[in-house]
């Protein structure tokens, strides 16, 4: 479904991400673990085409890296970036129908669905986001982000914040969506990452030092040692 290759981000003369490969298959969670400033944020970036960049984006066989952001995301590309930046003087219903802006015929099952699957939601409609907990903003932030008909769900660091009892909910959540979306994921709580993940490469210092099945890497010494408290 995506294929990176050679992928470069620069910030001034420093090096964000070095020359990186890797793809996402289609129906899979895919997870990219790492330490702060190892590169992950900077890889969902430019995957949209949000920061300047070097190297190709396939998605689907076809080349988007020139494309701008927006467009990326009519191809049914979605990224819920970190820090959740839901619309918080905005109601739910209207973060809602902002994630549609592309896709306004479909709006009223679009949002019926997403009720369905975020109950918190569909209660809270009328409620303006800035006034609602962390686990339920991260919610919402997703939520807004399927609105857009995603086939491929970007998510950086969706647990960063958030109560343990929560960040069990939203992995449960994200581990359904599976069913009917491919998951590029980012996520800082690398043992709750690899534990729903199919693939999984490690960054450091801007390149993948490691790639494997999630499960292979479970039990890897130096990623437990690294990455897992170990």
């Amino acid at each position: 479904m995506l294929k990176v290759n050679n992928l470069e981000v620069y910030y001034g003369v420093i090096a964000a991400v070095r020359n990186i490969d890797f793809k996402v298959n289609e129906g899979h969670i895919v997870t990219l673990i790492g330490s702060n400033g190892a590169g992950k944020t900077s890889t969902l970036n430019a995957i949209v085409n949000s920061v300047k960049k070097k190297g190709s984006v396939e998605y689907f066989g076809a080349d988007i890296s020139k494309l701008k952001t927006h467009n990326i995301i009519r191809r049914g590309i979605s990224l819920v970036p970190e820090g959740r930046r839901v619309f918080i003087n905005l109601t739910v219903d209207e973060n809602l129908r902002m994630g549609a802006f592309n896709n306004d015929e479909n709006f009223e099952t679009q949002r019926g669905e997403m009720y369905e699957m975020f109950p918190r939601l569909a209660s809270r409609k009328d409620q303006l986001a800035g006034t609602m907990s962390g686990g339920e903003q991260q919610m919402l932030a997703i939520a807004r982000a399927l609105m857009s008909e995603t086939k491929l769900l970007m998510l950086d660091e969706p647990s960063l914040g958030l109560a343990p009892k929560i960040v069990g909910e939203l992995f449960e959540i994200i581990l359904n969506l599976k069913e009917s979306l491919t998951i590029l994921l980012i996520e800082q709580n690398a043992f709750a990452a690899l534990q729903i993940a199919d693939y999984a490469y490690v960054l450091e210092n801007g390149h993948i030092a490691l790639e494997n099945n999630a499960k292979e890497l479970l039990g890897n010494d130096e990623v437990r040692k690294k990455y897992l408290g170990g």
